[in-house]
C-alpha cells in the first residue's frame, strides 16, 4: 500500500482569541478566528463592525485554504501597507491558514507615524494569536461511493481498515456513501475500493 509523501497536514487556530494593546493613547482590539470560507470572513468583519462601530479603523488580514491559496490584507483608511501587511506578517509568520485576525483601533489623538502604526499592528496581530491554541489538522478529500447492498459489510471494512469519515449515506439495493479520506491515504484507499467494488470511485 503506497502512501503519498505530500505533506497533509496544516496549521491553524482552534478557536476565538483576543487581546488588547494600547499606544500613545491609541487603543487596538485584536481578534483572531478560525475561518474556512468568504462567508465566514464576511460575518466576522460585520459583527466588529456593528460592535465596534465607533472606532475608527478595523484592519484585518487572513489566510485560508489548506495550500494558503487565499491571502488577502486591508488598512481600513491608515496609510498603506501599516496595518493589513503587519497583520498578514504575523498569520505568516506562524505558518497558519484558515485564519482571520482583526485589529479595531480606537484612535487617541496623538499620531503614530507609518513605522509605529506598522510596529503597532504587528504587536496587536501577535497578541491576539498568541492567546489562541494552534492546533495541526489533516487535509481530506471527499469520495462518493455506489456500490449494490450486498457489498456493505466490505466496504464497511474498509472505511473501518483506514478510519475513514462517512459524511453522507443513503442504504437501498444501491448504496450510496460519501467519505473522507486523509490526503495521502486517497489512492491506496481508491485503489482498494475498486478492489472490493469491482468499479471506479469519484
Amino acid at each position: 500500500m503506497e502512501l503519498s509523501e505530500e505533506k497533509d497536514t496544516y496549521l491553524t487556530v482552534q478557536g476565538p482569541a483576543e487581546a488588547t494593546f494600547k499606544e500613545k493613547k491609541s487603543k487596538f482590539l485584536a481578534f483572531a478566528y478560525p475561518v474556512e470560507n468568504e462567508a465566514a470572513i464576511k460575518e466576522h468583519l460585520q459583527n466588529l463592525r456593528k460592535q465596534y462601530f465607533d472606532a475608527r479603523h478595523h484592519c484585518y488580514a487572513y489566510v485560508w485554504g489548506e495550500n494558503q491559496e487565499n491571502v488577502r490584507a486591508n488598512d481600513d483608511g491608515e496609510p498603506g501597507h501599516s496595518a493589513g501587511d503587519p497583520i498578514l506578517g504575523q498569520i505568516r509568520a506562524r505558518r497558519l491558514t484558515n485564519v482571520l485576525v482583526v485589529v479595531v483601533r480606537y484612535f487617541g489623538g496623538v499620531k503614530l507615524g507609518v513605522g509605529g502604526l506598522v510596529q503597532a499592528y504587528k504587536k496587536a496581530a501577535s497578541d491576539a494569536l498568541d492567546q489562541a491554541t494552534v492546533v495541526e489538522r489533516i487535509m481530506t478529500v471527499p469520495l462518493n461511493l455506489r456500490f449494490e447492498y450486498l457489498r456493505l459489510n466490505e466496504v464497511m471494512k474498509v472505511i473501518k481498515d483506514f478510519d475513514l469519515e462517512v459524511t453522507e449515506q443513503q442504504f437501498d439495493n444501491l448504496c450510496q456513501m460519501q467519505v473522507k479520506v486523509r490526503k495521502k491515504w486517497v489512492e491506496a484507499v481508491r485503489e482498494k475500493l475498486k478492489e472490493v467494488l469491482e468499479a471506479n470511485v469519484q
